[in-house]
């Protein structure tokens, strides 16, 4: 970016925290001055709320940076502390998982079950031949037995690497390579839009391509026939014949318990490297902190994949270590119907939902009358994760499913960082829609210039974290130069990932989206981030999309994609006065510099399974390009209609 990002988007509406819940916070104001006043020893006491078998001698080693180690000469175990504590403390008989398959099935596993089952599996895979530092795929679909896996690796010191279910065979098999992954934990199948879909044929087809794997073990999900050979296991026949009996060994806080691959800018995606100690320590504290856990009474759902970071954090090692009656559900919001959602909260008394702001727009355009059927009473904090939230979805997510008077904490943070770092806190922060707010005690957040300055409040640049902490990554997976220039190179010390963010005058931060989503038009760097909220903004609009696309004035322009909520005419005459009327909207709540040169109106968005919008895939259009790779979209025919569209738009001009 050639100058800070202009800072258009004003926000004045502001919610305190309610005094009941301000009252009987986990984390109070204090926190900030604790841990201003003296850094490391906070986190060392957030690193007490775990059992260690061995004190650490010291709490960060910097002494050859970029590379961390934390709580030096610690020892611990990861399931132990999800696991065992809690069964030795009396609490066995608590329920750990309410799980609800899609096709309406339901499992519960009490802290006792699910220890029984982690510890069969460790049996399981201990008589495979896995042993510590060994790598494990997991490639799953959300059942139980995908958090099994993942606590019976941490048990015996293998490394796991989870590959989200929705990815390809080549995907898969890239991602096993470069691990060198010794056994391939899958299921037969799993549930989707009420239809089984293959897994174990994917396995095939990636682990024909990867010498390394010695075994499959499968666990029985859909029934559906799948091929078999020597090195395949069932899942039932294997791990639930072991021994229920298994005592967790410590390792040291610095040995590495999971690999995560992330896209990259190249072709080879990233390994992301989490270690034990340090990562357990801020996935427990902050899971703790910023959802205002209270495991005695709540009953928490972090609506993610086990795939993605998020349902590692805050799906297994956050809530479990804290002791946490959670939900996990199998399947997609709207099967068989588009309440299901918010059934589930109902039917479990679900008290804290974590969800993604793609999520919550796709709710916003399915109407209002769904989450009006259910009662969703029993929720009293919201949480936001993924991407930044623009207001008006942050304003009906509150509304409509916090009844107004539940906190929403939006959150920020990375596959790389392993936990969140910026968070409102419910107890503490006034929460403004769509920010952020500040980072968590702790944590050294800023914003910068191109020089590495940081820009006053009002200004806008480059997101960094300047100090290390406890759950970031150690490296890239075999490569550490690639991890020093893709994170350290930028801004010399700090630790920069490709985010913008902006401060506003009270110091609160908003974030942009990635850097490479700014668009410079006209010699301003304007966010896309802050054009979608303007969109959103009209009560005409479910959703939109922004993106920069050559121009020959301006350099780029701005073009948007729209989807209009359900109960908008776009036919004709209609359309093309609602997409002035947009045109004009922007201009007025961002200024005329902001005011996109062309708007679609389009039924769908490209996106990935996890609900990211395909951005590069809008610029191809807008540029009139052939489309890139497409392998990884849900649904490839939404760009066909969005080309035809852009032609036929193009034609009228």
């Amino acid at each position: 970016m050639s100058e800070t990002l202009a800072n258009l988007l004003q926000e004045n509406r502001r919610f305190e925290p309610p005094a009941a819940l301000a009252d009987a916070a986990n984390v109070k104001a204090d926190a900030y001055e604790e841990a201003d006043a003296d850094r490391l020893a906070f986190w060392a006491k957030q690193a007490h709320r775990l059992d260690w078998a061995k004190e650490w001698d010291q709490v960060l080693d910097w002494s050859n940076p970029p590379f961390a180690k934390w709580f030096v000469g610690g020892e611990l175990n990861v399931a132990y502390n999800c696991l065992d504590r809690h069964v030795a403390a009396g609490r066995g008989d608590k329920v750990a998982i309410h799980w609800e398959g899609e096709p309406g099935d339901t499992r519960t596993l009490t802290y006792a079950d699910l220890h029984a089952l982690t510890c069969q599996a460790a049996n399981a895979l201990a008589d495979l031949g896995v042993r510590a530092g060994d790598r494990v795929a997991i490639y799953l679909p959300m059942i139980p037995e995908a958090a099994v896996a993942m606590l019976a690796c941490a048990r015996i010191g293998a490394t796991h690497s989870v590959v989200f279910g929705g990815f390809s065979a080549d995907a898969l098999s890239g991602r096993i390579q470069d691990a060198s992954a010794k056994v391939v934990i899958t299921a037969d199948g799993g549930y989707r839009r009420g239809k089984p879909s293959g897994l174990k044929t994917i396995v095939d087809e990636a682990v024909a391509q990867c010498p390394t794997i010695e075994h499959v073990l499968v666990v029985r999900r859909t029934g559906q026939e799948v091929a078999w050979s020597e090195r395949d296991l069932w899942w039932h026949e294997t791990v639930e014949t072991a021994s229920t009996e298994h005592e967790a060994q410590p390792f040291d806080a610095e040995h590495p318990l999971f690999i995560l691959y992330t896209s990259g800018t190249t072709a080879k995606p990233k390994g992301i490297l989490h270690t034990t100690g340090g990562y357990l320590t801020q996935a427990s504290y902050t899971q703790h902190a910023v959802f205002d856990l209270k495991p005695e009474t709540d009953v928490y759902w972090c609506t993610a994949d086990i795939g993605w970071v998020t349902g590692h954090s805050y799906i297994v090692y956050g809530p479990l270590s804290n002791g946490a009656t959670q939900v996990m559900y199998e399947g997609t919001p709207d099967t068989p119907h588009k309440g299901r959602f918010w059934d589930i909260v109902d039917k479990y008394g679900v008290t804290i939902l974590y969800t993604a702001p793609t999520l919550i727009r796709t709710m916003m355009k399915w109407g209002d009358e769904f989450p009006a059927a259910a009662n969703l009473s029993s929720l009293r904090v919201l949480g936001s994760v993924g991407e930044p939230i623009n207001p008006e979805a942050w304003m009906w997510y509150r509304k409509n499913i916090g009844h107004d008077n539940t906190p929403v904490v939006d959150t920020w943070w990375q596959t790389e960082t392993g936990a969140i770092m910026i968070s409102p806190l419910p107890g503490v922060t006034g929460t403004k829609p769509g920010s952020a707010m500040r980072p968590l005690p702790g944590i050294s957040a800023d914003v910068v210039d191109d020089e590495g300055k940081s820009v006053p409040n009002g200004g806008g640049g480059f997101l960094v974290l300047r100090e290390p902490w406890p759950s970031m990554l150690r490296t890239i997976w075999g490569d550490d130069q690639r991890f020093i220039d893709t994170y350290w190179s930028r801004f010399p010390g700090m630790y920069f990932a490709g985010d913008g963010a902006k401060k506003d005058d009270d110091g609160d931060l908003w974030l942009l989206g990635r850097v490479d989503d700014v668009m410079l038009v006209s010699g301003h760097n304007i966010s896309t981030t802050e054009v979608e909220s303007a969109l959103v903004s009209h009560p005409s609009v479910a959703e939109a999309a922004v993106v920069g696309a050559t121009d020959p004035t301006t350099g780029q322009a701005i073009v948007a994609f729209t989807i209009p909520r359900g109960s908008v005419d776009t036919a004709g005459d209609a359309g093309e006065a609602l997409i002035k009327e947009l045109r004009d909207h922007v201009a007025k709540t961002l200024g005329p510099i902001a005011k996109p040169r062309q708007i679609m109106l389009v039924a769908e968005l490209p996106k990935t399974r996890s609900g990211k919008i395909m951005r590069r895939l809008l610029r191809d259009v807008a540029e009139h390009r052939s489309l890139g790779d497409v392998t990884t979209l849900q649904d490839s025919t939404v760009m066909d209609l969005i080309s035809d569209g852009m032609k036929s738009a193009k034609s009228d001009e």
